[in-house]
């Protein structure tokens, strides 16, 4: 019961994390893939940026709240929840941020001739995307199946411009 009231309270910091690891990650990799760099470039950068960005939105998220809690209490600002903590707020963000950020470069650990690897990866990007909007009604209320599309054509959205912008570079090297 205690998991579940914390994981509610926090679902802000799972939700930033968990979108923007994936949409991060996936960028890297349609970006990687629309200039034609190979699969070692997409490991060791995505891999890099995986843990680099989610330390780094981690950071920004304590540093954040702890700031946001300071105001409140220095203004005399009676909030009517309990103070986030920002240890726990940043753990929340970080951990989402890589596991769901880690889902764009599994295909490309078991990458063969024989399927189109970054096919696979935008269609577990895309499936992951959505259920990420799905599940975060079950804290908040609301349309699973809204929810989850947003997420998606968010995140989509995001991705295909990088694509676009690597492979738009591609043609000048």
């Amino acid at each position: 019961m205690k998991t579940v009231i914390l994981l509610k309270r926090y679902i802000k910091d799972l939700v930033y994390g968990a979108n923007d690891g994936i949409v991060t990650t996936f960028a890297i990799v349609a970006s990687i893939e629309g200039a034609e760099l190979g699969t070692a470039a997409i490991l060791i950068v995505g891999f890099a940026s995986l843990f680099a960005d989610g330390f780094s939105m981690a950071s920004s998220n304590f540093l954040s709240n702890k700031a946001e809690n300071a105001r409140k209490a220095n203004n005399g600002i009676a909030s009517n929840t309990e103070k986030e903590n920002p240890k726990i707020a940043a753990l929340f963000t970080f951990i989402a941020f890589v596991l769901i950020g880690l889902i764009p470069l599994i295909p490309y650990f078991f990458k063969t001739d024989n399927y189109n690897t970054f096919l696979l990866s935008c269609i577990a990007t895309a499936i992951a995307l959505f259920g990420s909007g799905a599940l975060r009604t079950k804290a908040t209320g609301g349309s699973a199946l809204r929810a989850g599309t947003e997420m998606l054509l968010i995140g989509g959205s995001a991705a295909s411009v990088a694509y676009f912008i690597g492979n738009f570079l591609e043609q000048w090297k």
